[in-house]
């Protein structure tokens, strides 16, 4: 049985688009793949701290007689969020854009799985992932229109930032759906969720990296 992470990190509750893709995604892929176990983690309830101080004592090791209580319970979250992530096959990530970047609810739970010796390590040759053979799939959610242009590619640092932290930890199989231009007209809007769907159905057909297995063959 495969593990599948659903993460949802929009604050707009039930009016979030990111949250209606990442459920939608999370039930076709069960439909393509029943022997799935499925977590939750609502990043917009249960929010990490933003690194400070005693967040970071994380970076500490775990016996370190100089942790402060705090450091300590903030070790747990960490250690919890880290093995959460690790543990999963396929990691569906809603994300909406927040003033051109991601909800820092969803920037903190990055920077709590973001530790050496864990997700990544430090060699010679530079950094190498340690948390590859995942696909995660990010369901991505614009007012505007993004994609289309140099210069809306160049304003967005939210598909091109989850794409490079996760390809720094190793995931080479990151997947996207995608609805933009949501803010500008209803019609737009079914455009976008219908193209939506599309990808949907092309996203969870597909086995979970099913590409890197061919090539390991």
């Amino acid at each position: 049985m495969s593990k599948l992470l659903h993460i949802d990190s929009s604050i707009l509750g039930g009016n979030s688009v990111s949250r209606q893709l990442t459920a939608q995604i999370v039930a076709s892929w069960r439909a393509s793949h029943p022997a799935t176990e499925v977590s939750y983690l609502d990043l917009a309830v249960d929010t990490p701290s933003h690194l400070s101080a005693e967040p970071l004592g994380f970076r500490l090791p775990a016996g370190s007689a100089d942790l402060s209580d705090a450091q300590k319970r903030e070790n747990a979250h960490s250690e919890a969020l880290v093995s959460q992530f690790l543990a999963a096959d396929v990691v569906v990530v809603g994300a909406p854009l927040y003033n051109f970047a991601v909800p820092t609810q969803l920037k903190a739970w990055i920077d709590r799985i973001a530790q050496v010796g864990r997700t990544f390590t430090y060699t010679d040759k530079g950094p190498v992932g340690l948390a590859g053979g995942k696909t995660v799939i990010i369901a991505s959610a614009r007012g505007g229109v993004y994609s289309t242009s140099d210069a809306g590619n160049a304003m967005e640092h939210q598909e091109s930032y989850l794409k490079t932290v996760f390809g720094f930890f190793g995931v080479t199989d990151v997947r996207f759906v995608r609805a933009e231009g949501l803010a500008m007209g209803e019609a737009a809007k079914v455009a976008a969720l219908t193209a939506a769907q599309v990808d949907i159905t092309a996203q969870t057909q597909t086995a979970a990296n099913q590409a890197q297995a061919a090539l390991a063959a």
